[in-house]
């Protein structure tokens, strides 16, 4: 045999846990002689197609990293002043290490689970009040996506407030951000909402104005005072939004003082890169009394059943894929992660550290402005923080920018001649002597920057300067050496469960494997420090992968026209739906509005469907959870003049393949309307079928779930859309890069390849695990997904099969019959903590069921590990049926069991601590110890504290049972 040079081992045998002969083992265990007779009994023969031609040989990690590296270079760095939201910034080296290049902070969960994410929860809670102290406002949210949708939330909140009147009116200062007018405009269209954009002091203030929006500083760096213009809108029942820069509000008075109803911003310039665009936390904050309508999540602060302080997600109704079609948003992610680092980089610096940084900032922009205006160039606002706009002396604007270019500097260019210059914490004095040279020539004078700074008064002096303190709880005082900044970032790791700990396997997540070699890349510098905006030939690299991800795309799903801009899988959703609703429309057929639904559809589906003006009509489902064909039928025939879209998941959200796909879309085609395919679960498809082929006719991708970004405890996400031919001239664009359908429906982010910085994982891992790879992966899923249905079987009904008796890549197991012994869903999965385990989906998309999501990344003897718990939890439930439990003081109620509990003297339950601590002798060597005990919910609700309160304002307000 010859020797081939070029072997290697494929990197798909990293990523997939099971061993070959692991594989034959749970194949023999469902009774298939291969994993070609297991897929033909579990995927339609009608939709199987023929692979994935067209993407390119695998390689492996090396070269991955090389190529990546190859391409980086083909981004240049420049010094960009471009400003516009987008800022340069210094990552603490210890929050880089030890959060953002941390699994054990990258791979975890929405904290759902409370009680094993109190660390997140604790870091979200210092990001909120960091977003209170420096708004001035009452009540923060734990993130949103980014400045532009998140300024569309409030205006979204708003409508909501006044109940949703007609022909409101949305005023948006002209010197906002442009891309968050874009994005407003695409919002307001189809909630009824007229956004007018005028100077901020011509606003016109009447009976039908529901708010205004105005940006502090503004876009081209004034600082204006609003309070004026809040009254007024204040005296005709409307509402004021601020935009906000959360750094600036280090010197200037917080909008909360001078009236706004609620400020947004985002946080990316606290330590966050910008990467392309992102992803970046944005923030939300707003008045106490506005907090049942704010979208989102918001953490708070409650009791254990011990009495300990805990937090949880307060006021958790209003997760909007819970709310279904009564939602006001369609929110059901966050930036997390991101939103951590901005939280971590305030307690870093604290209070003095954030002033000085932002007095530094604005102490080289006074200089800067006294040097240019003594050369003869015009500083149009007198008022500023970090950014100027120069009017440039006659006849200089083309040497100018000549220079700049010569130097590798970009600037912003306004359409009336005048140039922007927008500084930023790595700014230096010989970034100003560098753009003196641009500006003056310092052939032909020079400028004396230490006698400027002589001539200069220090920090802000202008008529807003901020008078009131700002982080003043001890969390932003107490870390200033590293030693303890580490041990108190670690100390919040150890108390949540990642994927560094266990399994998570969560029906619809896909919590599955994110590859160190994936993640590398995202904070080399030339990845980093890359504004959006920054010109087309210095992004050559970022354009090449989002071009090839795109394609590759295409190929996956089978459709021609990919956009990344949507940067959650909920934005996708809304996304795709706007693209029908633009089809329609250009066909004259603007009435089509109404949206069916199957009742097995991911939750988020029918709140995209309402923010997209659309009006539902639930589908029923039959017995085996299949979608109802006759009353689809009779409701797409019904409908049929109006008919504007299905939204169907694939497979269902019911863990099935459904044998009618292509005869479901079929329906809707034939009635006028197109079919959305929510891709959730794109896992259980790769290399066996495709979206295209099914019938759809635009899908959005959960880059997060199938293509390897990590959910990064809730965020962060992408939802690029794949749309067929006769849809890709209404994709998405932008009103700064040019990107988009020739007929396009607007800007639905801020930026116009949404968080491009982690498309980089998803092209790492495509380009990892090639055509067999990705195929592979999804036939180890489903083999997973059926093998662990087949063991746990005997033990749980399994809801919904197949029409061969199989799965898809998750199942449902049905814990209802339990109820009557008082056991509950909920029970289970807070006794699963004390076996080292995050619980399934909990009671969704049914009720009293645990949705169970296993992945190809998860070995044999992991899914073991955690069937062995659910086996021994059944026995555990049994025992109270059988009457040898109590039905209330029992090991599940109880759960989970705190080490503080097990090693207490005061042992008040009626069964041993080994059994509470250590039900299985596997449970030994991996111990994960939940930090709280049951959280107590309803406590939380009712007394809502979403900032950090001193300990001592609820430690003393509940007794050890969490009464108050």
């Amino acid at each position: 045999m010859a020797i081939d040079l070029n072997a290697t081992s494929p990197f798909s045998l990293r990523h997939c846990g099971p061993r070959p002969q692991d594989k034959e083992e749970m194949l023999r265990v469902l009774g298939e002689k291969d994993e070609r007779s297991f897929i033909g009994g579990v995927v339609p023969a009608s939709i199987r197609g023929s692979g994935l031609k067209g993407l390119e040989d695998p390689m492996d990690e090396h070269a991955v990293l090389t190529r990546l590296g190859e391409i980086a270079t083909k981004n240049e760095v420049w010094r960009s002043y471009i400003g516009m939201g987008y800022y340069d910034t210094i990552t603490p080296p210890v929050i880089l290490r030890n959060i953002l290049e941390n699994p054990g902070w990258y791979t975890a969960y929405t904290p759902y689970q409370a009680e094993i994410a109190q660390g997140r929860l604790e870091a979200l809670l210092n990001f909120q009040t960091m977003v209170c102290d420096l708004t001035g406002m009452q009540i923060a949210n734990a993130s949103l996506l980014d400045e532009g949708t998140a300024a569309a939330e409030a205006m979204g909140m708003f409508l909501s407030i006044k109940n949703h009147p007609q022909n409101s009116v949305f005023y948006v200062a002209d010197d906002c951000h442009p891309q968050t007018i874009a994005v407003l405009r695409t919002r307001a269209r189809y909630l009824g909402v007229r956004v007018v954009v005028g100077p901020w002091n011509a606003a016109t203030v009447s009976e039908d104005l529901l708010g205004v929006l105005v940006q502090y500083p503004a876009t081209d760096g004034a600082v204006n005072g609003f309070a004026d213009l809040f009254s007024r809108v204040h005296a005709v029942g409307a509402f004021a939004a601020c935009a906000a820069d959360p750094l600036a509000l280090a010197l200037l008075t917080p909008p909360g003082e001078f009236g706004a109803d609620v400020v947004v911003g985002s946080s990316q310039r606290f330590g966050v890169p910008m990467g392309f665009g992102g992803p970046h936390a944005a923030f939300f904050a707003t008045l106490d009394q506005h907090k049942r309508f704010v979208p989102g999540r918001i953490i708070g602060v409650s009791v254990d059943a011990n009495g300990r302080r805990a937090l949880r997600m307060a006021l958790q109704t209003r997760e909007q894929h819970i709310r279904r079609e009564k939602a006001t948003s369609n929110i059901c992610t966050a930036q997390v992660l991101l939103a951590v680092m901005a939280g971590m980089y305030a307690v870093w610096h604290g209070p003095d550290g954030l002033r000085s940084i932002a007095v530094r900032i604005h102490d080289l922009a006074k200089v800067l402005a006294a040097g240019l205006e003594e050369f003869g160039h015009t500083v149009v606002h007198k008022t500023f923080f970090d950014t100027l706009r120069v009017k440039p002396k006659s006849g200089m604007r083309d040497s100018i920018l000549r220079r700049a270019g010569e130097a590798h500097i970009n600037l912003r260019l306004f359409a009336d001649g005048d140039i922007g210059i927008s500084l930023d914490e790595t700014s230096t004095q010989a970034d100003i002597e560098e753009l003196f040279d641009v500006f003056i020539a310092r052939n032909s004078q020079t400028i004396d920057i230490t006698r400027l700074s002589k001539d200069l008064p220090e920090g802000f002096n202008g008529p807003l300067a901020r008078s009131t303190p700002y982080l003043q709880h001890p969390v932003f005082h107490r870390y200033r050496s590293e030693t303890e900044m580490l041990r108190y970032i670690h100390s919040l790791e150890t108390k949540d469960l990642s994927l560094t700990t266990s399994m998570i396997p969560l029906g619809s997540c896909t919590m599955k494997l994110n590859a160190t070699a994936e993640m590398i890349p995202i904070t080399w510098t030339k990845f980093a420090r890359i504004h959006p905006f920054a010109p087309p030939d210095q992004v050559r690299g970022y354009r090449e992968i989002v071009d090839q991800l795109s394609q590759w795309l295409g190929v996956i799903t089978g459709f021609p026209a990919v956009s990344m801009q949507p940067n959650a899988g909920a934005q996708g959703e809304y996304t795709g739906l706007l693209v029908i609703r633009a089809f329609h429309e250009s066909r004259g057929e603007n009435h089509r509005n109404i949206c069916l639904i199957p009742q097995s559809a991911h939750g988020t589906n029918p709140a995209s469907a309402v923010m997209a003006g659309l009006t539902i009509v639930i589908v029923k489902c039959d017995a085996q959870g299949n979608i109802d064909l006759d009353d689809l039928r009779a409701k797409a025939v019904e409908h049929r003049k109006s008919l504007a879209a299905l939204m169907v998941t694939y497979p269902s959200t019911h863990g099935v393949f459904e044998e009618e796909i292509k005869h479901i879309c079929a329906i809707i085609h034939e009635n006028g309307g197109q079919v959305y395919m929510d891709g959730a679960n794109m896992n259980a498809q790769l290399g066996l079928c495709r979206p295209a082929d099914i019938g759809a006719d635009v899908c959005h991708i959960n880059l997060h779930k199938t293509f390897c970004i990590p959910h990064g405890g809730g965020g962060p996400g992408m939802g690029p859309i794949a749309v067929a031919a006769h849809l890709a001239e209404y994709l998405p664009s932008h009103p700064v890069v040019a990107v988009g359908g020739t007929h396009s429906i607007g800007s639905v982010s801020s930026a116009p390849f949404g968080s491009a910085n982690i498309v980089i994982i998803s092209w790492a891992y495509i380009a990892l695990m090639g055509a067999a790879g990705l195929t592979d992966a999804t036939i180890t899923a489903v083999l997973n997904a059926n093998y662990m249905a087949k063991r746990l079987e005997p033990y749980y009904p399994v809801l919904y099969r197949g029409a061969q008796g199989r799965v898809a890549h998750e199942f449902i197991i049905d814990l209802r019959e339990f109820k009557s012994a008082g056991i509950e869903a909920e029970d289970v999965a807070k006794r699963l903590m004390d076996y080292g385990f995050h619980a399934p989906t909990v009671s969704f998309p049914v009720a009293g069921t645990l949705m169970i999501e296993p992945t190809e990344s998860e070995s044999k003897e992991e899914l073991d590990r955690f069937s062995d718990a659910l086996i021994a939890i059944r026995a555990e439930i049994q025992e109270v049926i059988d009457g040898k439990a109590d039905s209330q003081n029992n090991v599940l109620k109880n759960a989970p069991h705190t080490a503080e509990v097990v090693a207490s003297d005061a042992w008040k339950f009626p069964y041993p601590r080994e059994k509470a601590a250590y039900p299985l002798p596997s449970v030994r060597s991996r111990k994960f110890w939940p930090s709280v005990g049951r959280i107590n919910n309803a406590f939380g609700d009712r007394n809502l504290v979403c900032t950090c309160p001193p300990m001592e304002e609820y430690e003393s307000a509940v007794h050890s049972d969490g009464r108050q």
